[in-house]
């Protein structure tokens, strides 16, 4: 009877945890769910030229592990584009990374980058822009391929808040925030 009971609040437990990991977190957001929020986002009015990032990556215990500033510059065209990014962290360690964008006949958009396994789906909708991507890490970082789903929205004065969570095997393993504006100087 006790191994009964046990097993069935066992099973309770586990039940509200799914509910609330797909109805009331991170992963639970819809592009729906901005639809009619404004400015809307155009990724190429949001990053056509330099956008400097400053932002945080915290690690599974919710602690900051790195923090970076990236610069980031957009160029398109009616079927493309690449958005190049330059990041330096505050470890001295560099990054870069060149999205390659495609855009599909009935607005959808995909990208690829060397360290994105198969291709990045994006997806946009009122201020919001969706991403949902598989990324390599840096052998020096483990190398371990994350399941990473980034929100950048569009505040009414251009700058975007970009909130990204990495998942290895459903479990959240890092988190990332960054806040990034368009500069008005060239980017060095």
């Amino acid at each position: 009877m006790m191994l009964k009971l046990l097993f069935t609040l066992a099973v309770l437990i586990l039940a509200a945890v799914l509910i609330r990991h797909f109805f009331f977190s991170f992963p639970a957001q819809k592009s729906a769910d901005y639809a009619a929020e404004s400015p809307e986002f155009d990724i190429r009015r949001a990053f056509e030229g330099p956008v400097e990032a400053h932002g945080m990556i915290y690690g599974p215990d919710g602690r900051v592990t790195s923090r970076f500033r990236a610069v980031m510059t957009g160029r398109f065209t009616n079927d493309g584009g690449v958005i190049e990014e330059e990041f330096e962290y505050a470890s001295g360690r560099r990054q870069s990374r060149a999205w390659n964008i495609q855009f599909g006949p009935n607005g959808e958009i995909s990208s690829t980058a060397d360290d994105i396994e198969g291709r990045a789906e994006m997806e946009q909708s009122g201020n919001a822009l969706r991403m949902r991507y598989r990324l390599r890490l840096p052998e020096d970082a483990g190398g371990h391929v994350l399941d990473v789903t980034d929100w950048i929205y569009l505040m009414p004065d251009g700058t975007l808040l970009n909130r990204s969570q990495m998942r290895k095997f459903g479990i959240k393993v890092a988190e990332l925030f960054a806040v990034m504006r368009p500069m008005t100087e060239p980017a060095e």
